[in-house]
């Protein structure tokens, strides 16, 4: 299994409707991206302004689920709005 922990720092944090948006599109990913086990998208107080946290089978799930054209649509919005991103991931 491989963790996938993504933290965003958007362009306007007090937008509550982007940070809804993004936690329901990433969320809905789960049962249409092949291997992705779970996703969890919270709003940061402190550090971040949205941490997800995504758990998939293996690195080669992460590769599909990178690539995935349902993925590609909400990396492609969030683009649109994120100031700033890191990325960690590892195996557990």
């Amino acid at each position: 299994m491989v963790k996938h922990i993504v933290l965003w720092k958007l362009q306007n944090p007090n937008d509550r409707a982007v940070k809804e948006k993004i936690k329901t599109d990433i969320e809905a990913l789960v049962g249409v991206v092949p291997g992705l086990v779970s996703a969890e998208v919270g709003f940061g107080f402190s550090g971040c302004d949205i941490a997800l946290t995504a758990v998939v089978e293996d690195r080669a799930a992460l590769a599909v689920y990178q690539n995935h054209p349902t993925h590609v649509k909400v990396k492609e919005y969030i683009s649109g709005v994120v100031a700033d991103r890191t990325v960690c991931d590892y195996e557990i």
